[in-house]
Parts: C-alpha cells; sequence; structure tokens
C-alpha cells in the first residue's frame, strides 16, 4: 500500500481538505424516530465546530425513510450564522423541486448507484432513468444558484453479482462529466472498499478528470478505518465523508449495516500530519456527548 507521508503535502492540504460530517446518514437508519428538537440541539453542536459541509438531512419519501420526514423542521431551527454550508439527499426529481426551494441549502445529493440492482432498491429507478433525473437536478441548481453532490453508489463493488470494475467506475464517471457534474464523491456504501481499491480508483479519476472535485464517502469497520483513511488521503482526496463515532449505514443496502468512516479518525489523522483544521473541538466535545442520546 502506498504509505501517506509518500504523497501527503500537509501545507498543501491545509487549504483543500473539505471534511463533510454526515449526520443524516448516522441517523437515517435508526428504527426510533429522533425527536426533532434533539436533531436540532446536536446539528447546531456540529454546525459550530467548523466542518465545510454538514450532510444534514433529505427530502426523500416519509415512507422509505422515516427519520427524515421532518427535515423541513429541522432546517427551519439551525444556526446558520457559521461558515458551514448544508448538504440535503434527494432521489428524485420531486425530492429535487422541495430542496432547491430553501435558500439556506447549498447543496443537492444524489446516490447515483452503478449497481442496477441498487440503483432500483435505493430510489426505485434504473441507472438510465437516475442518468435523467441528474440532468433535471443540475438544471434546478443551476436556476435555483445550488451546486449538485452526485454520488457514485456502489464505487467499489456491490453484494449483489452486478458486474464491477475500474472500467465501468470510469464509464460512469465520464457520462456524469458530460452531463456537467462537478462534485463527485465515489461512495462504498456498503463497506467493500479496501486501500488497494481506493488506490487504484481515485488517481486515475482525479487525472482524467481534473475539472471534477472528487470525494471519498467510505464505510468501514473500526478494524479497518486508518487504513482506508491512510489511503484516500494518499491518493490525493481532498473531500472526505465522515460520521461522528463512524455511526450511520444505509437501510437499503443491506440488513447487516457498516458504519461510516468516523470523523475523530479523520481529525485525528490529518492533526498528525500536520494540517490545520481549525475546528472547535470544545463544540466537537459537547457533541460527543449530545450524541449518546440519540445513538444508544
Amino acid at each position: 500500500m502506498t504509505t501517506k507521508t509518500e504523497s501527503f503535502n500537509s501545507s498543501q492540504h491545509s487549504s483543500t481538505v473539505k471534511l463533510i460530517e454526515c449526520p443524516r446518514d448516522a441517523m437515517q437508519g435508526l428504527h426510533d424516530f429522533v425527536p426533532t428538537s434533539l436533531k436540532i440541539e446536536y446539528l447546531n453542536l456540529l454546525l459550530q465546530v467548523g466542518f465545510d459541509t454538514l450532510d444534514f438531512g433529505s427530502f426523500v419519501s416519509p415512507k422509505a425513510i422515516p427519520q427524515m420526514r421532518d427535515t423541513e423542521e429541522v432546517l427551519a431551527g439551525l444556526d446558520l450564522a457559521g461558515s458551514t454550508k448544508l448538504l440535503a439527499i434527494v432521489a428524485n426529481l420531486k425530492g429535487v423541486e422541495n430542496a432547491v426551494k430553501h435558500s439556506e441549502i447549498t447543496y443537492l445529493g444524489f446516490p447515483f448507484s452503478i449497481s442496477e440492482t441498487f440503483q432500483q432498491r435505493n430510489t426505485n429507478s434504473s441507472i438510465v432513468e437516475s442518468l435523467s433525473t441528474v440532468e433535471e437536478m443540475l438544471h434546478l441548481c443551476d436556476k435555483h444558484n445550488k451546486e449538485a453532490v452526485v454520488y457514485l453508489s456502489m464505487g467499489f463493488g456491490n453484494p449483489y453479482g452486478d458486474e464491477w470494475n475500474t472500467d465501468i467506475v470510469s464509464h460512469w464517471a465520464n457520462e456524469l462529466a458530460q452531463k456537467g457534474v462537478k462534485i463527485i464523491s465515489v461512495a462504498d456504501t456498503v463497506g467493500v472498499s479496501t486501500p488497494e481499491k481506493i488506490t487504484d480508483i481515485l488517481p486515475p479519476l482525479v487525472q482524467q478528470f481534473p475539472n471534477i472535485e472528487f470525494g471519498l464517502h467510505l464505510h468501514s469497520t473500526p478494524q479497518q478505518r486508518l487504513e482506508k483513511i491512510e489511503a484516500a488521503f494518499a491518493a490525493g482526496c481532498t473531500r472526505m465523508d465522515s460520521a461522528l463515532k463512524g455511526f450511520g449505514g444505509c437501510p437499503m443496502a443491506a440488513d447487516d449495516l457498516t458504519g461510516n468512516i468516523a470523523t475523530e479518525d479523520v481529525i485525528s489523522y490529518l492533526t498528525s500530519e500536520g494540517v490545520q483544521l481549525n475546528l472547535d473541538m470544545e463544540k466537537w466535545g459537547k457533541a460527543m456527548m449530545v450524541s449518546g442520546k440519540i445513538f444508544h
């Protein structure tokens, strides 16, 4: 495995690493509904930490993801005095149309799976239909001054037997680039990424599409987190999704959820490499405590 220190330039990364905190991803699979007031308390603490972006909620069917049915109420209670930008997940055109109405939201995220099985399971649409949705989303984002983030879901493989290889990943990245997507996050979803796959996939994409901002949305067992974080930044990742304590997983993916990359591990690693993150660690500590009310 390529070591982090061989390619990591901390002074270069200080101003370019974007940390995306993902409480929405962490909460969406919880069985018990988290009270709206508690969500607001937790998210407001995370907003004060100073992350680049907060993946705070989603405009999806409440039948599909009951936990996110109060996204609009949560949004109304957020204190946006800081610099952290908001990202909301959408799964269809209706979700896009609802999300773009809110001036507080900067990013709309769409899960575009390169696994046909998962695309149907996650958004009830085919890959081809979802590509059309991406086109519509880009149009509406331009019209309403939003930015689109497209997640290349199942980007490291899938558990359904659908064909996967790096050429397929590159093909769909190219399709999205041709549509005008400017931010692509290669997403693991089910924890099948490895340091080797990260190293094989990310650098060629960055080289092939220099005008696209590439990020990683990885899932992992606690034992594998550090090696994936090391590989990600060695491979040139400048946009990393993570969640406090590694909570979360996609409820549409499988019964056995594999958690997110833990934010505290990302912070610890980057700090050890000399990256100045400029985060309010006191607020982070308070958010860690409040998280105990949500994740039992």
